[in-house]
């Protein structure tokens, strides 16, 4: 792996709780956040998840794609900035599908990128074979993804809650 990404992303368990608050109100919509934190040597530090509405055009089409609006990308880059966090990346659920990188999640980022994504269980590609929930409220499973420049298909990324 190059050093420009990630080992692996680390979460507080207040982030994932309000990252699984804010998947369940949208819903059946897809819902959408920005990820705060520091990049460390071996791994990323999710300190602060940044809630975003999904503003993608036509509203009909939200349960199934998600669009964040670049001022509330720019607001949370200023307020992290203050606070010597970065964004690291984006979260979105996909409330009826895995939670892999759709062709459209892959066309729309801008590598490299960190994606992450939660879904329900069954079906998500995890080595693991575990169908566990990783997020209480919706009971989905949560994954990370390395979106590269090079890369055709995403690298999954391990993640882990630190407290």
């Amino acid at each position: 792996m190059s050093s420009i990404w990630p080992a692996r992303i680390g979460f507080r368990r207040r982030g994932l709780t309000c990252l699984d608050a804010l998947l369940a109100a949208a819903s059946p919509a897809e819902g959408c956040a920005l990820l705060l934190g520091c990049r460390r040597e071996t791994h990323w530090q999710v300190e602060r998840v940044w809630p975003c509405l999904n503003g993608w055009q036509p509203m009909g089409e939200r349960s199934r794609r998600f669009a964040i609006d670049p001022r509330e990308q720019l607001l949370a880059q200023k307020w992290g900035r203050a606070r010597a966090l970065t964004v690291l990346g984006a979260a979105h659920s996909h409330p009826a599908s895995a939670p892999l990188p759709s062709v459209t999640d892959r066309r729309l980022a801008f590598p490299p990128a960190l994606l992450v994504i939660a879904g329900p269980p069954g079906g998500d590609g995890d080595s693991r074979g575990s169908t566990r929930a990783d997020l209480p409220r919706t009971g989905w499973v949560l994954r990370c993804w390395w979106l590269t420049e090079e890369d055709t298909q995403p690298l999954p990324l391990a993640w882990k809650m630190v407290d």
